[in-house]
């Protein structure tokens, strides 16, 4: 069963993620009955989870793209059952931080709340990352950072889907902006380290 718009399913912790927990979770198919656009990992945290219009990716190493499997593993995910309340056309966005700008410009609040968004548009440029997936059960996340793929790219069309987490709830999900990315062709993606 969707949730209402905009409300926020969540499987499992980012302390988890962490801790090196992720040798299972919930199928593709159940994640898919909760919302239409998400992001998280799969199973042994082999690349980044990207939920856009309702089709789930999984981001792999070296820039490839997938479609998941309705029966492909997800230890970690948040997603909603996206509808746009609020639009920004023809903004700028000259860094990362530039989305918290634009967010509090438009609620002075919104540091302290949960807030999914999408930004379509063209890039000049982006940094990624993707975890190329744990080595042995248990692998911490920090330990992965180490080995993980890092791309750029320049001139760019595609679609962020981000989710914002108040400071505060560091551990429970990411605190302030999470962001995973894919090119308008779907052909590379991955989770946003820099805009």
């Amino acid at each position: 069963m969707a949730l209402e718009s905009n409300h926020i399913y969540q499987y499992s912790l980012l302390n988890a993620l962490m801790a090196g927990v992720s040798s299972s979770g919930i199928p593709v198919s159940t994640l898919l009955t909760k919302g239409n656009q998400g992001l998280g990992t799969f199973v042994l945290m082999n690349g980044e989870l990207l939920l856009l219009d309702g089709t789930c990716y999984q981001l792999l190493a070296e820039g490839k793209i997938r479609i998941a499997s309705p029966d492909d593993q997800v230890p970690y995910c948040a997603v909603t059952q996206f509808v746009p309340e609020h639009t920004f056309p023809h903004i700028t966005l000259s860094q990362k931080s530039s989305i918290d700008s634009v967010l509090s410009d438009w609620n002075p609040h919104s540091k302290n709340l949960f807030i999914s968004y999408r930004i379509t548009g063209s890039f000049a440029a982006l940094k990624c990352r993707t975890v190329k997936g744990q080595e042995y059960e248990g692998q911490p996340l920090s330990e992965l950072g180490q080995s993980q793929f890092v791309a750029e790219y320049e001139d760019v069309r595609g679609t962020v889907v981000g989710f914002r987490s108040p400071e505060s709830w560091q551990g429970f999900s990411v605190a302030g902006e999470h962001m995973h990315f894919i090119d308008e062709e779907k052909r590379f993606g991955g989770h946003v380290l820099e805009l």
